[in-house]
């Protein structure tokens, strides 16, 4: 393909080396403003991803075109503030040729969209845990001010080796975003951004915030369980008016997610569901599959077709507050009219996606912050397990009884086996667990240093477990224990039968260089005692994290 316009296209390579670090090894994508490269950084030797932002190449002055540049550069660094284990790692910023480059983590795995056109669309509850990750990741990115303005399958990436239970989910391509104390690389007067993704107020050049990034992750969410957006249309004038002015009809196929598309899809911003919100009740469907529950009567409700069961559990909890109060009220909801809209549309070419597989740091719930020990401690492990374990994070049923505990037993997954604690607890953990005792916790780590289990015993807390998980959530931002925390959410949930709470976060690690680590932590009562136990491990592989934590959540015996 010929040169357009003086920018780099898609098939001519640039120079061999950029900035004399990063070698050019090939194409991953390209998108309206940039095409990434693959790349390896030989100062490093790892591989990379750079992204070259494309810029006007002819009617600038050189006063204009050093502008352009400044704002993609603090495009760059605006993004590469957010630390988060779902938004893409910004490595570095360079200039070549008089270009700006940025230089970002290689993600190994697909898109949401060549997911969706490859394997078929998604079930809710896959498509819902892909969505809190992409509601995370939105929810740091506001915390700093920044919004996305492009979320759509495109700029949604799935890490390969994730398992049955999917691989990491990274939202990307930071290319249209708008950071605060600059003007975004595409302001130039006219619209840009994927019209079908595209929340009614930018459309109409009305004042859009962050909510915007919210319509467009409902309809990334319908989108997923259904092989493609509901304002789908043959052309951009079609779109434009399904957007802003149609009835909103949702997927069937949305089953027991449509609460969440109805309190997204609202046109009115003020009035559509938070981020932590979102991430929440995503949260505790796909992990425990409660159903969120958020009547909301604008959106047409499809004609009666196959949906998912319900359980008709009780309301999901505010992500903050302490008491479980009553559901919360129907919203008033009515129709934005909309007049004669002006509107230009430049359709964008599916964004550039390419991103890093990182080593980043996390801390664990409920534990001090430690380094892994050196010394393997006194375990007793099991030789002939039957049977195989039984999972007991549950939806909350509507009238909670109380379950025997599974036989203790096995098999474990590849790679697991169980232990015996002096305790007196046993779990199954990663093969050749070393224990590390530490007061009223118990910690175990695994043989390359990188995954901690940690077990806590004490006498209940009468206000119960989500009281317990919730103090510690607001307690834990500016701790010396939780350097960093950010994205905590808690969920209602049981284990046997008994009201219980799992608290997930992120923080920035042990200061070992390591970076920032996820954990995962569950908290309930039985036979009198409260139990804590979690997991926690390096954010590029929170996969592995959840598999542990969920082994040891299903094979934990109390002593």
């Amino acid at each position: 393909m010929a040169s357009d316009g003086g920018r780099i296209t898609a098939e001519r390579q640039p120079r061999d080396m950029i900035a004399g670090r990063y070698r050019i090894t090939g194409r991953l994508g390209r998108g309206g403003m940039g095409t990434v490269w693959r790349a390896d950084d030989e100062l490093l030797r790892r591989q990379v991803a750079v992204k070259e932002l494309h810029l006007p190449g002819t009617g600038l002055t050189e006063l204009a075109a050093g502008q352009q540049r400044d704002r993609a550069l603090r495009e760059a660094r605006g993004v590469a503030r957010i630390r988060h284990p779902h938004v893409v790692v910004v490595h570095d910023v360079v200039e070549q040729d008089g270009r700006p480059w940025i230089v970002m983590e290689l993600v190994d795995g697909r898109s949401l969209a060549d997911v969706l056109t490859e394997d078929g669309p998604l079930e809710p509850r896959e498509a819902a845990r892909i969505c809190a990750a992409v509601a995370g990741a939105l929810r740091a990115a506001h915390g700093h001010g920044i919004q996305h303005r492009d979320v759509k399958p495109a700029n949604v990436l799935i890490e390969r080796g994730g398992g049955a239970d999917g691989g990491r989910v990274v939202l990307t391509d930071f290319g249209i975003a708008r950071v605060p104390g600059s003007s975004t690389v595409s302001e130039t007067g006219s619209f840009v951004g994927s019209p079908e993704y595209t929340a009614p107020e930018r459309m109409s050049g009305r004042q859009a915030g962050p909510e915007s990034d919210l319509w467009s992750l409902g309809v990334l969410l319908c989108a997923a369980v259904e092989g493609e957006s509901p304002f789908h249309r043959g052309s951009i004038g079609e779109i434009v008016h399904a957007v802003a002015i149609d009835d909103i009809t949702p997927p069937a196929t949305a089953g027991p997610l449509l609460p969440v598309v109805r309190g997204l899809l609202d046109r009115d911003p003020a009035r559509r569901m938070a981020a932590a919100e979102v991430q929440t009740v995503l949260t505790a469907y796909a992990e425990a599959g409660i159903e969120p529950h958020w009547p909301t009567p604008e959106l047409t409700v499809p004609s009666p077709g196959p949906q998912a069961p319900s359980d008709s559990g009780p309301e999901p909890p505010e992500p903050r507050p302490l008491p479980a109060g009553p559901p919360p009220a129907p919203r008033r909801r009515g129709r934005i009219a909309v007049g004669v809209l002006a509107v230009t549309v430049i359709a964008v070419v599916a964004g550039a996606t390419a991103a890093v597989l990182v080593t980043r740091g996390d801390s664990d719930a409920a534990g001090a912050v430690t380094s892994p020990p050196t010394a393997a401690g006194s375990v007793t492990r099991p030789t002939s397990p039957t049977t195989p374990p039984t999972p007991t994070i549950t939806a909350t049923p509507a009238a909670p009884t109380t379950h025997p505990a599974p036989a203790d037993a096995g098999p474990y997954p590849p790679g697991f086996e169980r232990i015996t604690d002096p305790k007196g607890f046993s779990v199954a953990l990663l093969k050749d667990a070393r224990r590390d005792p530490e007061g009223t916790r118990t910690y175990y780590w695994s043989p390359d240093g990188a995954f901690r289990f940690g077990e806590r015993e004490q006498l209940p807390d009468p206000r119960g477990a989500y009281a317990v998980m919730h103090d510690q959530d607001v307690a834990a931002p500016g701790s010396a224990t939780y350097p960093g925390y950010r994205d905590g959410v808690i969920t209602r949930t049981t284990q046997h039968g008994q009201d219980a709470a799992l608290w997930e976060f992120t923080y920035d690690g042990f200061g070992d260089g390591r970076g920032a680590r996820r954990t995962f932590d569950l908290c309930w009562t039985q036979d009198g005692r409260m139990y804590d136990i979690w997991v926690s491990g390096p954010v590029a592989r929170v996969e592995t994290t959840r598999k542990a934590f969920d082994t040891a959540v299903a094979t934990f015996r109390a002593g």
